[in-house]
């Protein structure tokens, strides 16, 4: 079995993670008095989930040399995440950002900028592809941290071309983190298009590119050999290089809290994946994945199963999707 295909090889996950607070109970930062601390990142997610699966995986980042930095290695470490390669920054902070629950949703605010991680370059990419890994993953919330950043970015795609690594790269388009929309845009799609297996919300591909169906994305989105446009609790779509579309629909859940569902899906379809599974498979594990992420308040969740049962059902002749 290549490399590509065995479900034994790494991954590496690059990218920013920050501490996040939350007020307890659901209740407003205004009149909460105690909170929780917990450690969120696109990324790292994406490490932790495929931890739990029984993938060797690794994270690599730039931390303050503080309480927060530490916190979140001991975190990620404490679910199977190599955090080896981590770089530790004196005099530079590790980001931070507050949830605030209301009744139509959470906001946040972010205390990110100057971050450790925004210093990140395309030197911490040659130490993640050090590893060797069968996948590089990435995300759009990284290029908008800063030039080097978006530097790092480029960089990792080109090198893991020449390296014959898979690029997976979700868009993850974060309006906050970006000059104008227009900039994002054009950014986004540059790099996606230079990408392996590319993830995009629906609703993203609307809000960036002005496009309201999976077909319009992949016209566009048309050099990756893999494309995963997920329609929120609808249906995730898959497009390869020749075959026909494949769709699978979402199962029903009760939400809770959506935020980090996107990153599970993305670490069941590269788990799928990493077994060669085909494309039907791999969507069933990502809304498996994405299943569990709807149902727990935090970003970070507790798989369904285990690892075995979970392909059990994805590869099943019947689903209960719809």
């Amino acid at each position: 079995m290549a490399q590509d295909q065995d479900p034994r090889a790494r991954v590496v996950c690059f990218g920013e993670t920050m501490a996040q607070l939350v007020p307890d109970d659901g209740l407003s930062l205004s009149t909460a008095a105690t909170f929780t601390l917990r450690t969120a990142g696109a990324e790292s997610n994406v490490a932790q989930a495929l931890a739990q699966l029984g993938i060797p995986v690794s994270w690599v980042s730039r931390l303050g040399e503080d309480a927060l930095g530490e916190r979140i290695t001991r975190d990620l470490a404490a679910t199977g995440v190599d955090v080896s390669a981590v770089r530790f920054l004196p005099g530079r902070r590790t980001g931070l950002f507050l949830k605030d629950p209301g009744p139509h949703g959470s906001t946040v605010t972010y205390y990110r900028t100057g971050s450790a991680a925004s210093t990140m370059s395309p030197a911490d990419v040659d130490t993640a592809l050090a590893f060797q890994p069968a996948v590089l993953h990435l995300s759009g919330v990284t290029p908008a941290l800063s030039d080097s950043c978006a530097a790092a970015i480029r960089h990792a795609l080109t090198a893991c071309r020449a390296q014959g690594v898979h690029a997976s790269f979700d868009v993850n388009y974060r309006p906050a983190l970006w000059p104008s929309p227009a900039v994002a845009a054009n950014q986004l799609l540059d790099l996606a298009n230079a990408a392996d297996t590319v993830f995009v919300g629906l609703d993203e591909a609307e809000a960036l590119w002005g496009l309201d169906s999976a077909t319009e994305v992949r016209r566009l989105i048309g050099r990756p050999s893999t494309l995963v446009v997920k329609d929120g609790a609808r249906a995730a779509v898959s497009f390869g290089r020749a075959d026909e579309p494949v769709v699978v629909p979402a199962l029903p859940i009760a939400v809770r809290e959506p935020v980090g569902a996107g990153d599970a899906f993305a670490s069941g379809w590269l788990y799928g994946r990493l077994h060669d599974l085909p494309y039907t498979a791999r969507l069933r594990l990502g809304h498996l994945m994405a299943g569990a992420a709807l149902t727990s308040l935090g970003d970070h969740f507790t798989i369904p199963d285990t690892p075995e049962r979970l392909l059990a059902v994805a590869c099943a002749s019947n689903w209960a999707g719809g």
